[in-house]
């Protein structure tokens, strides 16, 4: 057999003729690194729920993603590969893998540009701090370590920002990662320098300065929706395109409040509803997916009050109808708690049947998520327009 391959590969090297790639080569070029958003993530040899175990990674760990089939994702990392539950992992943007490649990289650059100040004044901006307590992190991201916390009216020099994350030096001196959403922006020191690594954000719009509270339906004992097809539990997907979502309304200026932020939380209703009550939010918005005994596919956009309720579930839908992957079955009366009896414009969205095997297919891909996340925010938007 290798002997026959030997003479395959002169054969089509004397012709001129380029030897087919490796499985390796193939996925090479569409390859891209993810990072795990569970405690433990089961490793399977084939990409099926029932399919055998034959590792798993850690919560945090970065992996090298180079297939996908039906919401699985075939990942390596480190001696492991396999494939594991898509909505698992979100993928790592550059600026991201640089910082996680040294560790050190963009605190580097800050630094360097900061210690230089004396010298060559960079241009920087002041903030104030809104959150009662706000944790600093050695990273951009709430997986990276806690150093330390600031309270409320603490003011803060905003040294780089980072897909809704903030790096911050304290009037102490000291440098970290905060939720850009929990600070406001401040007045802007005078700049000599030309090559500061320093950026700001602009944001403009009707959601600036706009507080929503974002709701990921259920949440630690209670799962919410199985999916029938791949197993896939709403929790989990709710979750994560909730977070989807915070991200678009932080980068169109907004201020964002999530009910929960973890798969072990589970707040009851009522504390949801008190939540946006006590914060005084603009609108609220909880995020779920759908079930059905019947073969039935799509969005669905509840609401209670027919006045703000009403029109805040209309501006989402619309946007939803659009097109993100599924079609949108419009508006549904909904007597839900957490419609019923919050004070601010209130509206629940059903982003696919977990009943059906396209949806729940469709729904598991991060790709989905994000269409759904921008849609809701640009609904959103519109509503405050």
């Amino acid at each position: 057999m290798n002997k026959m391959i030997g003479v395959t590969l002169l054969t089509a090297c004397l012709l001129g003729i380029a030897a087919p790639q490796s499985a390796e080569a193939k996925t090479a070029a569409g390859s891209y690194t993810a990072q795990v958003y569970a405690s433990s993530l089961n490793v399977r040899d084939e990409p099926a729920k029932n399919a055998t175990v034959v590792g798993s990674i850690k919560n945090g760990a970065r992996v090298t993603v180079t297939d996908e089939q039906h919401g699985w994702l075939e990942v390596k990392a480190g001696s492991t590969s396999g494939w594991v539950a898509g909505y698992y992992l979100k993928k790592v943007n550059s600026n991201s893998l640089q910082s996680s490649a040294s560790g050190t990289s963009i605190a580097t650059r800050t630094n360097t540009a900061s210690s230089t100040s004396a010298n060559t004044s960079s241009r920087t901006s002041k903030a104030t701090v809104t959150a009662d307590s706000l944790r600093i992190r050695s990273g951009p991201g709430t997986h990276y370590k806690v150093l330390g916390s600031l309270k409320a009216k603490d003011t803060v020099t905003l040294l780089l920002h980072q897909n809704g994350w903030a790096r911050i030096r304290t009037v102490s001196g000291e440098t970290g990662w905060v939720a850009e959403q929990y600070i406001r922006s401040g007045s802007t020191s005078s700049s000599t320098s030309s090559t500061s690594s320093i950026s700001t954000v602009q944001h403009k719009g009707g959601l600036r300065g706009k507080l929503i509270v974002i709701d990921p339906g259920h949440g630690g004992s209670d799962p919410g929706m199985l999916g029938t097809t791949y197993n896939t539990m709403e929790k989990d997907l709710n979750l994560h395109t909730a977070l989807y979502v915070r991200d678009a309304l932080v980068a169109k200026g907004a201020r964002v409040e999530m009910t929960r932020t973890r798969d072990d939380q589970k707040p009851t209703l009522a504390r949801r509803v008190q939540m946006s009550q006590a914060l005084r939010a603009d609108a609220f918005v909880s995020v779920h997916y759908n079930s059905s005994p019947k073969n039935v596919s799509g969005t669905l956009t509840f609401f209670y009050s027919e006045a703000d309720d009403l029109k805040l579930a209309r501006a989402i839908e619309t946007r939803l109808g659009q097109g993100i992957g599924l079609k949108s079955n419009g508006l549904s009366f909904g007597d839900y708690h957490i419609l019923r009896e919050n004070r601010i414009p209130a509206t629940l969205v059903e982003l696919g049947f977990l009943t059906n095997p396209t949806d729940e297919s469709i729904v598991r891909k991060a790709s989905y998520q994000k269409k759904a996340a921008k849609a809701i925010a640009e609904g959103v938007a519109d509503y405050f327009k």
